[in-house]
């Protein structure tokens, strides 16, 4: 059998669950996950090897209209995702209407190589006739679309999509080394670990407007030393991540610490420290610094 190897771009809205179905489909926790919206900011690769063949899923941020510089970048990951694929992953759910973005689908519905449409979350279907009419929505909007109705969080029908993108591959030698499962440095996962904690402990606009840089990353045999800035866009929001006496933000480094652990079974020594960058989101020169913008 020939060696197949290609890149399957995952899109769709925001909190639709990309996150939750590309963790369940490379096996490994890569994207963080969260209830709130607009948790995946950058194209987050993550990779699966077998001997006859090579996947390169890349999870995309949910599409939205930019009100800011930081989403115009999380749009333009989401249309790059568009341009480079080998199989495109077009994810909703069964509360979603279908006719949200029209724009992005438009594009979708214009694309070559083949689709496939996931209707996650079917686990909270209450009738089949719900499904049915859904899907029957859905092949109107995307009629060259192949369904597939799953539970990423269940794990159901999850493997016969993935055996249906393993028969789209192209014939092709790897794209990664054999042992690779992510296209993304140590630091970054630290970071996004990090940014899980902040989005499930603070409320409304503050993690949002919180981006984490690593500053120290320092690798022995058992253990890291790991020093992190997370950066707010006003004084009041650097108040409230710290916390009374400290509180809040000891509670953030208690719990991203044990996943940092469990992410790279050492033993984890843990600073964070919080500055103000003013209105980081709309400027250029630190959305470049913070790896938003080429």
């Amino acid at each position: 059998m020939e060696h197949k190897a290609g890149f399957v771009n995952i899109v769709g809205n925001p909190n639709v669950g990309k996150s939750t179905l590309m963790n369940d489909l490379v096996g490994e926790r890569i994207s963080i996950i969260t209830s709130k919206a607009q948790t995946t900011r950058h194209r987050i690769m993550g990779i699966v090897n077998t001997p006859d063949y090579q996947i390169v899923f890349s999870d995309t941020p949910g599409v939205l209209q930019p009100k800011y510089k930081l989403q115009e970048s999380m749009l333009n990951f989401s249309e790059g995702a568009l341009v480079d694929a080998d199989v495109l992953v077009y994810v909703t759910d069964v509360v979603e209407d279908p006719s949200k973005n029209a724009d992005f689908l438009a594009k979708v519905a214009k694309e070559k190589i083949p689709v496939l449409l996931v209707i996650n979350k079917i686990d909270l279907v209450k009738a089949q006739t719900e499904l049915e009419e859904l899907t029957q929505r859905w092949q109107q909007i995307l009629p060259q679309a192949e369904i597939f109705p799953v539970s990423a969080k269940e794990h159901f029908n999850v493997d016969n999509l993935l055996k249906r993108i393993v028969e789209l591959l192209p014939v092709s030698a790897p794209y990664f080394g054999k042992d690779a499962l992510t296209d993304k440095p140590a630091r970054f996962f630290v970071t996004e670990i990090i940014r899980e904690k902040i989005l499930t402990l603070y409320d409304k606009e503050i993690p949002y407007s919180v981006e984490v840089i690593v500053e120290k990353f320092e690798e022995k045999e058992n253990s890291i030393h790991i020093m992190a800035v997370i950066y707010v866009e006003r004084d009041s929001q650097k108040g409230i991540i710290i916390g009374h006496q400290g509180s809040k933000i000891k509670k953030v480094g208690m719990e991203a610490r044990k996943d940092i652990e469990k992410f790279f079974d050492k033993s984890v020594f843990l600073e964070l420290f919080v500055k103000v960058e003013p209105n980081w989101r709309n400027r250029e020169n630190k959305l470049r610094s913070f790896g938003y913008m080429e």
